[in-house]
């Protein structure tokens, strides 16, 4: 009963498409035009000083900044040398082994947390609070645990250390508990240079860092069209240093950028653009993934909101760009404006993590966020992990071929016939139909019988599973020691803006 047909298209996995490549190549085109014509204002003399070195315009000189006008010409030439794969590598498990790999190219597909939001959510009380060191762990703990996070970014800050020195004990609270891939933040110069020496100790030295390396770091720009010194000086160490850089704009829609879609994100290209070019000045083949988070100012609360339907298009628009342009993205979902883990929460995560996914987006951020970005869930967490693993059931397809059409089956078993007791069922149906331990398909009176537990109830024991689950440490005592010695030092030279640890607890 086979039938054989030459010239047969297969559609692997199902897709979406926001934009036409005209579209595409009409906002390329207009940043092209921003970037050269209007100019993007720089605060850090060395970064206009190497800009125009590399041969852009530099007008309007003030004693802190000046305005910026890059030829297309030198895009182009950035673009030759500008990386279309990035690789980001974990740390090594107990046996050695660097496990966790995230290849960042066109289309492939990985998904982490977001970082630094001042507030969490208890996981036992299920109160919001200030965000501790031992929140972080527990986070990044959760995220080692769950199969479908691939790389962490802090989702708190350690407010119960000092101001100036909190992103390294965040770094040592992520590497306690979780070997993956790290998007670290860094408070100035200063802090991303521990960060990397904590790095180096924790690979065992320079050399393995060179062959991948562990984290990247976050970098954002100032919208609308603006480039800090503190932005610029990251960048420019990234380069110097072979560090990947995220350099991600947040442009707001009616506040910090246009209010239609299409300027915005001409906008938030002309600002990746200068942060590409410049990296490609400093160092040819530096490593650099844009992206951002882009949404539109809701007017009558006047917040950045994080789970509407804009962000979604907006993330889904800038992929297809990124893609075009063959340059590795960071695109945002998994997360929500609820204020605690609910029925919105899970709403929004759930549109945004599908429409990041068909869309083919590579860095995918902000897992566990809630509150536009103020507060981290552990819960929200846990069930973005399986809204996820069902994405990637749907993003499967349906692959048709001799052996799926099952005409021979379907010849055996006959009309009238049934399909449980054929071989064909029980190869296929572990492989065929998704299952999740949180998603509940009982009868009623079996769901009666296990607790009448909800989705949240359910979440909730997963989490707390998790949490309270024996793992061996995953640093050595003298490993540990030395970490924490880096991030010991950096508080003895901040040690005016030490915080009360006591308020926290």
């Amino acid at each position: 009963m086979q039938v054989r047909k030459n010239n047969y298209t297969v559609n692997m996995t199902p897709t979406m498409q926001v934009l036409t490549e005209n579209q595409i190549e009409a906002i390329y085109y207009a940043a092209l035009a921003v970037l050269s014509e209007t100019g993007v204002r720089v605060y850090d003399k060395e970064g206009w000083d190497l800009a125009h070195q590399g041969g852009a315009v530099v007008e309007d000189v003030q004693a802190d900044s000046a305005l910026v006008k890059m030829p297309s010409w030198m895009v182009d030439k950035a673009r030759a040398t500008l990386p279309q794969r990035i690789r980001v590598i974990g740390t090594p498990d107990g046996d050695g082994k660097r496990k966790y790999n995230m290849d960042l190219y066109k289309n492939t597909m990985y998904f982490g947390t977001g970082s630094d939001t001042p507030f969490t959510i208890d996981p036992y009380t299920q109160v919001r609070r200030r965000a501790t060191y031992k929140d972080v762990r527990n986070l990044a703990k959760l995220a080692e645990a769950l199969p479908n996070v691939d790389f962490f970014m802090s989702l708190g800050i350690t407010q119960d250390t000092a101001v100036g020195t909190y992103d390294r004990w965040q770094y040592l609270a992520m590497l306690e508990a979780t070997n993956k891939p790290i998007n670290i933040t860094a408070v100035d110069i200063e802090g991303l240079k521990d960060q990397l020496e904590m790095a180096y100790i924790r690979l065992g030295g320079k050399e393995e860092w060179k062959k991948a390396p562990c984290f990247s770091l976050y970098n954002e720009p100032v919208s609308p069209l603006s480039h800090s010194e503190e932005v610029i000086q990251k960048l420019l160490f990234c380069a110097d240093n072979d560090i990947p850089i995220v350099y991600t704009p947040c442009p707001l829609a009616g506040a910090t950028a246009p209010a239609t879609l299409a300027g915005l994100m001409v906008q938030a290209l002309t600002e990746s653009l200068f942060g590409i070019v410049l990296s490609q000045l400093r160092k040819p083949g530096c490593q650099v993934i844009i992206g951002g988070l882009m949404s539109a100012m809701d007017m009558q609360t006047a917040v950045y909101p994080y789970g509407s339907p804009e962000m979604a298009l907006l993330s889904a628009g800038y992929t297809e760009i990124t893609k075009w342009m063959r340059v590795p993205e960071y695109e945002t979902a998994g997360c929500s404006d609820a204020k605690c883990f609910d029925e919105q929460a899970c709403m929004e995560a759930a549109i945004n993590i599908s429409t990041a996914a068909m869309i083919g987006g590579n860095m995918i951020h902000d897992i566990g966020y809630i509150e536009q970005g103020l507060c981290s869930s552990p819960h929200m967490l846990v069930a973005s992990d399986e809204i996820i693993s069902r994405t990637k059931r749907i993003l499967r397809g349906i692959p048709v071929n001799a052996d799926t059409q099952a005409l021979d089956v379907l010849d055996q078993v006959g009309p009238g016939g049934h399909f449980l007791g054929h071989d064909h069922t029980y190869n296929r149906f572990k492989t065929e139909n998704w299952r999740s331990a949180l998603t509940d398909r009982q009868v009623y009176a079996d769901w009666e019988t296990s607790g009448c537990k909800d989705y949240q109830q359910r979440v909730q024991e997963r989490m707390v599973e998790i949490l309270e689950a024996d793992a061996a440490p995953l640093l050595e005592p003298k490993m540990y020691q030395e970490l924490r010695r880096i991030c010991e030092l950096a508080d003895a030279r901040h040690k005016d803006e030490e915080l009360d640890v006591q308020m926290f607890v």
